[in-house]
């Protein structure tokens, strides 16, 4: 090398650097690219030529100036294919990005035909030369600033002269392309071009610059060489062409990292419609392992150190890089949980259910995740959720900041709504600052639109945000309609359990009080008659069947309702259920409360109660009706316990014949309703059972249900 330190570090440090830039980028766009058009292959595959380049160049300055061989000629040579192809490349790249190759019949594509044309015949004009002619000398003579063996005109090399200009005029275009753009056929292609450009036009204006040093440097030097001034210290002479090499690398990584801004923050050559916030985070990691890896590897062989050290250090690099990485990405996998916590946090569903019917109705507190979702994760100015379809009567639109008039999409833009458009652009004149629309989707169709505004930094929504904000939109909007749907349904089930019972109670009312008085009545008479014969005999004896069975029906029926848990407690109600309505029912009925477990369930709102009795009653029901087995002697035990171990506990068990018996014991769906109820608030019903021996029903309840909403009683 030169036998400065520090200029042959940075020197390798920015060759190093720009190989691994450039081959990341390259591949990352072939990788990534929605579909591998030739564009997407000329795009990815003139980074990857640049990336060879590079690795040659990096090559040529591990050999050093000083060092002459058959191999650094042959580098040399080869090294001029990329460096002529590149000029050209970025031209049909840029006219490929803004839409000549779409629509080639529109006035500016026919007016760049030419200029292709000629860029063209540079392209082929120069590498044919390269090819067949040799016009360039070898890289021995280039040291020594010999160029007699290359093709000159008064002393001046033809080639080195001609490549700067094909230089300048394939940049020049390149410009004038992104000055001029077609209309976009993608999804918010026309966004993202707008948005790419200062990044695009920054390239090309920093390569523009290294094109004009290059040709800089190459007149100075053929200058000096024709007239004969050149300074002959080849060491001097070194370091010269080290500084301009250092300088026009560190331009080229530059635009390097200009172009690879644009391609992760706009997806501008992958085709995708968004760009992804991940993209952005994996090129900052490519960024800093590229400065960390060609710093570290370019000071271990400037130093000249054995390749066993340089091994280690490269090892321990990666390593320490992939830590790093694990560590980013569990920072950041943090930082998003935590972001996303308030939006996936109990929106308080069973509360919201077993609400009173008589309260007015509470809406799902749906207003703090959705300011989550807008204000922490998309950072949104302003935003809104709207419902459509059938689910829009059951959910409140939702509004960020503040609530603001709905807005309405253009019946022609609705009507084209698809699910696979994740996102529309609007007119913010006609929105109230609206920017975009992202229809929201379910199985039933479009259930609703997320409106959002501008961000706040600016900045174009990503992928990962839209899917976010359509995810969060769909959730929200379905946890409203399926809660407000259940506290409807809850609220019709209440009803209908008020009438039903309102019915029944009626019912042994007008028995008891106007049918079976006129019955007696019509037995009295007709026995009072005289000369009763065998028609009225029959008559008297229908009509005293008839009697005999509403008063058995009436007998088996509770003699009054429900004792109020309010007034009496559970365990009082439950003795009471007992004494009233099966005093005769069983042969003996233990009690096992523990004083805790009695204060525990006088603390419990009055639906919870209300759950436990009811269910606790229909386990001693079964028990009455059917645990008795009528050909067995051994007297009918029941057992009641409460306990809290756990949980709160309440069995039911008797010494019957078990449920398993083969005689009918019911259809089980009493039961069955009960089970449904104590799950609802957060309850189980187990039940055991031994045929001949006995049957255990296990009621248990978390000792802190969250349930504080009192109801009347129905």
């Amino acid at each position: 090398m030169t036998g400065s330190f520090f200029l042959d570090w940075a020197t390798l440090a920015v060759s190093l650097v720009n190989v691994i830039l450039q081959f990341w980028l390259g591949a990352t766009v072939l990788l990534n690219a929605e579909r591998r058009t030739w564009g997407v292959w000329l795009t990815g595959g003139g980074m990857l030529m640049g990336t060879a380049f590079f690795v040659i160049h990096s090559t040529i300055l591990g050999y050093g100036l000083s060092v002459f061989s058959s191999t650094l000629n042959f580098w040399w040579r080869v090294g001029w294919i990329p460096v002529i192809a590149l000029p050209f490349v970025w031209y049909v790249i840029m006219l490929w990005y803004t839409g000549y190759w779409d629509d080639r019949t529109a006035r500016w594509p026919r007016q760049q035909r030419g200029r292709l044309a000629l860029a063209f015949g540079g392209l082929v004009g120069l590498i044919g030369w390269l090819a067949l002619a040799s016009p360039l000398p070898s890289f021995t003579e280039v040291v020594m600033f010999r160029f007699s063996a290359a093709a000159q005109i008064n002393g001046l090399s033809l080639f080195l002269v001609s490549y700067p200009l094909y230089i300048i005029l394939c940049l020049g275009l390149a410009l004038q392309a992104l000055r001029h753009p077609l209309a976009s056929e993608r999804l918010m292609g026309d966004e993202g071009r707008r948005r790419a450009k200062p990044w695009l036009v920054a390239t090309t204006i920093v390569m523009l610059l290294v094109s004009l040093l290059v040709a800089s440097v190459i007149g100075w030097v053929l200058l000096n060489v024709t007239r004969g001034s050149i300074i002959l210290d080849l060491k001097m002479m070194g370091v010269i062409i080290a500084g301009f090499d250092l300088v026009i690398s560190s331009l080229i990584a530059i635009a390097v990292v200009l172009l690879g801004q644009a391609v992760v923050s706009y997806e501008i050559f992958t085709g995708k419609t968004l760009p992804r916030g991940e993209f952005q985070r994996q090129w900052f990691n490519a960024i800093v392992l590229a400065v960390g890896y060609g710093a570290v590897v370019s000071w271990s062989l400037t130093l000249q150190m054995r390749a066993i050290y340089t091994l280690l250090l490269t090892t321990l690099l990666m390593t320490l890089f992939f830590a790093l990485l694990n560590w980013r990405s569990y920072t950041w996998r943090d930082r998003y949980i935590r972001r996303l916590r308030p939006f996936v946090t109990s929106q308080r569903l069973y509360e919201h259910l077993l609400a009173p019917s008589t309260a007015p109705p509470d809406e799902v507190d749906s207003t703090t995740p959705f300011k989550a979702l807008c204000e922490d994760i998309l950072g949104v100015q302003q935003a809104m959720l709207t419902p459509f379809g059938p689910l829009a009567p059951l959910v409140q639109p939702l509004a960020y900041p503040t609530t603001r008039p709905l807005p309405a999409l253009p019946p022609e833009m609705l009507s084209n709504l698809q699910p696979e458009k994740i996102c529309l652009r609007l007119d913010p004149h006609h929105n109230d600052g609206l920017l975009w629309a992202v229809p929201l989707w379910s199985e039933r169709g479009l259930i609703g639109i997320f409106w959002l505004g501008q961000k706040w930094d600016g900045g174009l929504y990503t992928q990962e945000e839209i899917e976010i904000a359509r995810a969060g939109g769909e959730r929200l909007i379905d946890t409203q309609a399926s809660a407000e749907i259940a506290r409807r349904l809850m609220s019709l089930q209440r009803q209908r359990l008020a009438e039903s019972q309102i019915l029944d109670r009626r019912t042994r009312r007008v028995l008891h009080d106007d049918i079976l008085p006129q019955l007696h009545t019509a037995l009295l008479s007709l026995s009072a008659m005289p000369g009763v014969n065998g028609a009225n005999a029959e008559a008297i004896d229908t009509l005293t069947q008839a009697h005999h069975q509403i008063s058995d029906l009436l007998r088996e029926m509770p003699k009054s309702p429900a004792p109020t848990l309010d007034r009496l407690g559970f365990v009082a109600a439950l003795h009471r259920v007992v004494a009233d309505e099966f005093p005769n029912a069983f042969d003996a009925v233990t009690w096992q409360i523990e004083p805790t477990a009695e204060a525990h369930l006088r603390s419990l709102s009055t639906l919870t109660g209300e759950v436990l009795f009811y269910a606790a009653r229909e386990a001693i029901r079964n028990a009455a009706r059917h645990a008795r087995d009528p050909a067995s002697t051994t007297p009918l035990m029941l057992e009641i316990s409460v306990a809290i171990q756990d949980a709160l506990l309440i069995c039911i068990k008797d010494n019957g014949r078990g449920i398993q018996s083969p005689k009918p014991m019911g259809s089980g769906q009493g039961l069955a309703l009960h089970s449904t109820m104590l799950a609802i608030i957060g309850g189980e019903l187990n039940v055991e059972s031994v045929a001949d021996q006995f049957t255990r029903v296990r009621i248990t309840l978390p000792q802190s249900p969250n349930l504080q909403s009192p109801i009347s009683n129905l």
